[in-house]
């Protein structure tokens, strides 16, 4: 752990056998201390529980006891990502963690000093954060407070999740002082400012804020005030200006709105570990591959407007599915096609429909087909068939030529296979009661130029496998 140092007035001795050496950092719930074991014969990092005056007996007692729980939790988990935690100490009224000591400086502080990191670097850092909290998820543990200033990196690249303190298993009665949410703010999922339970999915929500940060040098959704970032966070979509491919999915999927269509860690995981073993795409768009400035960046270059993190507005999260399964032969969740997967309907220029032009959450009158025409209807209504999904590889990548129909293909299938297989799609019996297909633009209809005439994305449709009509909505709004 790291922080500003201090040398203390006097040598302490914790239980015996801890002599604090140096303090390395403090914060609102106390100070962290780097200290020998003298029975061992290492350096270990303590924490030691320091709580304001003022505070209240009862509110006392419940702060005490996140702290306690953040031993227990912490002591649970066994992943070279978590920090471990090695001993808890109860003397003189204090309350004294004693954790594994990382030599390394914290992610938001790299950031603030170096600017933006190098993509590949950021995709390292988030499969080793995704391991911790599977980890701990896994345990039934939420941490509830994942943000960069509790991600450790050192400068081989190791990353270690540290600050369980606010952490809460999911078995444990909820800890709060004062009916207050516990969290920061900027990097709160949207379901926890409506009021729902921190979830593995809020983690994971953190976890891609974190993660924009780290690739684009500042917090998409933080604001000058409290009320305008809850309000960023609620309503605004981020955009991406450095990270393409891989990248860019991992951290859109898991910044869905919707818990029910985020990514799952183990989801985010495995695009990450695949892209590095997949060939590059055509024209140079590989999971992996950006372009990288290696200047140092300026002020401004460090903490971009949000409104200028420029690249997928469009891109919804699941555009984070087209390394899942593509060029490697194989499907999301089985060896063969999901059995309500119909065959997928081309649009534009050569294609078996003139046009498409339901977006996401709306309803047609017509069933796909050859020469089809198919309008909006309302939902309420009878209705043939809905837009579940929809999303686009690119984003608003300036140019970007036609993919070719085979990968454009494998992208939109996979995108729409993970999505139907999320809670968007809730009905419990709609393997057998329905079937869906991708609806992607011809070669004539591809829009090369970002803002020219022709289309880039693709759509995910559903409808009744009698083709009877749909009598209500079956997406989750």
């Amino acid at each position: 752990m790291t922080g500003q140092q201090g040398l203390a007035a006097q040598p302490r001795v914790i239980a015996g056998r801890y002599t604090l050496l140096v303090e390395l950092g403090r914060g609102g719930m106390g100070v962290v201390w780097r200290a020998q074991d003298t029975v061992i014969g290492r350096q270990v990092a303590i924490k030691e529980l320091h709580l304001p005056e003022g505070i209240a007996p009862q509110e006392r007692r419940v702060l005490e006891e996140r702290v306690l729980r953040e031993a227990r939790t912490a002591g649970r988990l066994n992943d070279p990502a978590v920090v471990t935690v090695f001993d808890v100490v109860a003397e003189n009224g204090m309350t004294y963690i004693v954790m594994e000591l990382v030599e390394a400086a914290t992610l938001s502080t790299l950031i603030e000093r170096h600017g933006p990191l190098p993509p590949d670097r950021v995709a390292s850092i988030a499969l080793q954060a995704l391991s911790a909290l599977d980890c701990a998820h896994q345990a039934g543990v939420v941490h509830r407070d994942v943000k960069p200033g509790n991600l450790m990196v050192t400068p081989g690249g190791r990353v270690k999740l540290t600050d369980f303190g606010i952490a809460q298993a999911v078995d444990d009665p909820r800890l709060t002082t004062s009916g207050s949410i516990i969290g920061s703010p900027a990097y709160m999922a949207p379901e926890r400012l409506h009021g729902h339970e921190a979830s593995p999915a809020s983690d994971l929500w953190a976890l891609g804020a974190t993660l924009c940060y780290a690739v684009e040098g500042a917090n998409p959704y933080e604001r000058s005030t409290t009320a305008a970032t809850l309000n960023a966070i609620m309503t605004e979509v981020p955009r991406l200006s450095r990270a393409h491919g891989t990248l860019a999915a991992v951290i859109t999927g898991l910044l869905m709105p919707d818990p029910a269509a985020r990514l799952t860690g183990p989801q985010a995981r495995a695009m990450l570990e695949r892209a590095a073993a997949q060939p590059t795409p055509p024209h140079g768009f590989g999971p992996s591959q950006v372009t990288v400035s290696h200047t140092q960046p300026t002020a401004a270059a460090k903490k971009p407007p949000a409104r200028k993190l420029a690249v997928a507005g469009a891109v919804v999260a699941a555009l984070a599915l087209f390394t899942a399964g593509v060029f490697t032969g194989r499907w999301l969740f089985t060896d063969t096609p999901p059995v309500a997967l119909a065959e997928t309907v081309t649009f534009g220029a050569g294609g078996a429909m003139r046009e498409f032009k339901l977006d996401q959450g709306q309803c047609g009158d017509n069933f796909l087909g050859q020469n089809v025409q198919v309008g909006y209807t309302d939902c309420a209504d009878e209705h043939a068939v809905e837009v579940f999904a929809e999303g686009s590889p690119f984003g608003s990548v300036d140019k970007i030529p036609y993919p070719g129909d085979e990968w454009l293909r494998a992208y939109a299938l996979d995108f729409c296979t993970l999505h139907f297989k999320s809670e968007r799609v809730p009905l419990a019996s709609k393997d057998s009661q329905l079937l869906y297909a991708a609806v992607v633009p011809t070669a004539g209809e591809w829009k090369v130029e970002a803002d020219g005439k022709g289309a880039r994305g693709i759509a995910c449709v559903l409808w009744n496998k009698d083709r009877s009509q749909l009598t209500e909505r079956v997406i989750a709004k």
